[in-house]
């Protein structure tokens, strides 16, 4: 006996192959979001060294993002993961929360040609607040010296990451340094 199809069956079955991967599921390596950024040291080749004067955090659907304003162009700079988040020069552990520590370093400074600071947070160990955030647990600096600062970002794991300059406003430029909610 032949019984008719009802519309429930096919969506069933649509739905039963499309979890084991058979209907054009995206394969399991498929990158989260689009992104394919991974999570490798991200570097860039030097330009004019310009100071930092604020650094600023970020949240978007995808990744967390924080952005270091320079008042001209952007320096060179190196993002990596690294076992732990040191002082600049003392080599001093500076712990940070969260299950990996992302350094970057800015071959710029964080004061004027005269030695006055340019960009100068209340608490060197919280430069900005991000609790709520999904990635980032905690943004410090290890401080600015002999024409070179570094930041400690503390994530939640050790998660794609990318960075590049944009420039603006008006002489200055931006390096933006994002990190992907999941891989």
């Amino acid at each position: 006996m032949n019984r008719p199809r009802t519309t429930g069956t096919i969506p069933a079955a649509l739905a039963l192959t499309a979890g084991l991967g058979l209907a054009g599921a995206p394969p399991a390596s498929a990158a989260y979001c689009g992104i394919t950024w991974g999570s490798t040291p991200k570097t860039a080749p030097a330009s004019s060294p310009a100071p930092v004067s604020d650094v600023r955090p970020g949240r978007h659907a995808c990744f967390d993002r924080l952005v270091v304003d320079m008042s001209g162009p952007a320096p060179r700079y190196r993002v990596e993961y690294v076992p732990q988040f040191t002082g600049i020069g003392s080599g001093v552990p500076i712990p940070l929360r969260g299950a990996a520590d992302l350094r970057i370093v800015l071959a710029a400074p964080a004061y004027d040609d005269d030695g006055h600071p340019t960009y100068s947070p209340a608490d060197m160990r919280e430069l900005v607040d991000v609790a709520g955030y999904f990635t980032f647990r905690q943004i410090a600096t290890a401080g600015s010296f002999e024409g070179s600062t570094e930041l400690g970002v503390g994530v939640r794991a050790q998660l794609p990451v990318r960075a590049f300059v944009l420039a603006g406003p008006g002489a200055g430029s931006r390096l933006v340094i994002d990190v992907a909610h999941s891989w």
